[in-house]
């Protein structure tokens, strides 16, 4: 990963951008297609045809979908033998292993097939499934060049981490882009930042984490808190510095990718932290499950049934573990709560209160995330809230020694960098400080071997 992460940097990603620039408009998307598949066979060689058999099942899919316009009933099987196909496809990679562990549970013995997860498999595919169904539809118009789709599918900035980047968003800048040095520049800063905050901030916090959770029997109450904000911290910094990367990338190439955090950790409420958090797969679910479903235009009891199938498919979607059925069913519950009586009586307390109900429930959604053993998770919650040990040496070692890197977390999961005030001498020293964290973070990938992706399992 270390190698990977240089040779990205230094080889793979400058040597595109060179290619890409010269090239004339009409070979660009031809450049990004060869790159794109050369940068997903490197991660994943033998699972590029299963990217390509997705690929073409939507492409032909979509195609008979526009070639019967007045036939509802063909478009509509073609649609779900799409939609299906896609999931069974998911569900083979992702949940085969998980349901015969269950099953060897009730007194079966079959033996586990041990499936090596593919990279993005749930972005992409649910990608692709978005196309087909807007395009049932009618949001948006077929596309005819497999080689143009193929490109929006496999496009390798956003490929393995997201954002979900509908075909709506790039349908017009797949056939016509502005590309130009403002943007490119702009592009550039944004990647910077995103790389900022996975090398020095994540990877540095998610060091304390996984020295904590390595061995919990004798951590204090203040350890084992640490340990979730720091979850909660490496998560955040760790998938928002992958997709603010994605997003400098995307504006360097001239598209423009949704956005997919929005300082989720200054939410005054549960409803309002999935507002913030993963916005693209929020809007994912709720326009093509929660919806469809009928949304909160039904009776309060199927209002609340829609949200709980909406939930339990998110905990799943984030991977193959009851941890994240148990997560998906609890925020499924709070937010139900919420819209039931919670958000009447929290909207009348100060922002502080607001504040705090909010993190204190988003810290044990996290709790419940990373431990996926339910007898882990047992644990640690009596190492919060059962513990006579309050404070140890353990406590007092992570705070003197990583003290840079929590605060820097804590101020940057804030929006206060947002209200300085730019001027040409305030951007020459945020060059300056850009180059110098640029620095920083080559001599951390050449010298540390701690550089996780929390989200490669999603």
């Amino acid at each position: 990963m270390i190698f990977s992460s240089l040779i990205f940097l230094f080889a793979f990603f400058p040597l595109f951008l060179s290619i890409y620039y010269l090239v004339p408009f009409r070979f660009k998307n031809t450049i990004l297609l060869i790159f794109s598949l050369l940068f997903y066979a490197w991660g994943e060689p033998k699972y590029i045809i299963l990217l390509l058999f997705v690929t073409l099942l939507n492409y032909i899919c979509g195609l008979l979908i526009d070639f019967k316009k007045e036939h509802l009933l063909f478009r509509k099987v073609v649609l779900i033998f799409c939609v299906v196909s896609n999931l069974l496809l998911l569900g083979f990679f992702k949940y085969t292993d998980f349901i015969i562990e269950n099953l060897n549970h009730l007194g079966f013995s079959f033996d586990l097939l041990h499936i090596v997860l593919p990279l993005g498999i749930s972005f992409y595919i649910f990608q692709t499934m978005s196309y087909t169904i807007d395009l049932y539809k009618n949001k948006v118009l077929v596309e005819k060049n497999f080689f143009r789709f193929l490109t929006y599918v496999s496009m390798f900035p956003q490929l393995v981490a997201g954002p979900i980047v509908r075909y709506e968003d790039v349908y017009k800048e797949l056939r016509s882009r502005k590309i130009d040095f403002e943007a490119f520049s702009c592009g550039v800063f944004i990647f910077l930042t995103g790389l900022f905050e996975k090398v020095l901030i994540a990877n540095n916090i998610g060091q304390i984490h996984s020295l904590i959770i390595t061995d919990i029997s004798h951590i204090s109450v203040f350890t084992a808190l640490l340990g979730v904000v720091c979850y909660a911290l490496q998560i955040y910094f760790d998938f928002n510095g992958y997709s603010t990367m994605a997003i400098g990338m995307g504006k360097m190439l001239g598209f423009s990718y949704p956005k997919n955090f929005n300082y989720p950790y200054i939410s005054t409420s549960i409803t309002d932290f999935w507002r913030r958090w993963h916005i693209t797969l929020s809007s994912w679910f709720r326009d093509y499950i929660y919806i469809p479903l009928g949304g909160n235009r039904v009776k309060k009891a199927r209002w609340f049934i829609n949200i709980m199938i909406v939930w339990l498919l998110t905990g799943l979607w984030h991977g193959a573990s009851w941890n994240f059925v148990i997560w998906g069913v609890y925020f499924g519950v709070l937010l139900i709560l919420e819209k039931l009586v919670i958000l009447k009586y929290i909207r009348r307390l100060p922002k502080f209160f607001q504040h705090f109900y909010a993190l204190f429930f988003i810290l044990i959604g996290w709790l419940i995330f990373f431990c996926d053993d339910l007898g882990l998770l047992y644990q640690y919650i009596l190492k919060i809230f059962a513990n006579g040990n309050i404070v140890d040496r353990q406590f007092v070692f992570f705070l003197k020694n990583y003290m840079v890197f929590l605060v820097s977390g804590l101020i940057f999961s804030v929006p206060i960098v947002n209200k300085i005030k730019m001027c040409p001498f305030t951007k020459f020293l945020i060059i300056i400080l850009y180059l110098f964290l640029f620095v920083i973070c080559v001599c951390q990938l050449s010298g540390d071997s701690y550089n996780p992706f929390l989200y490669f399992r999603f």
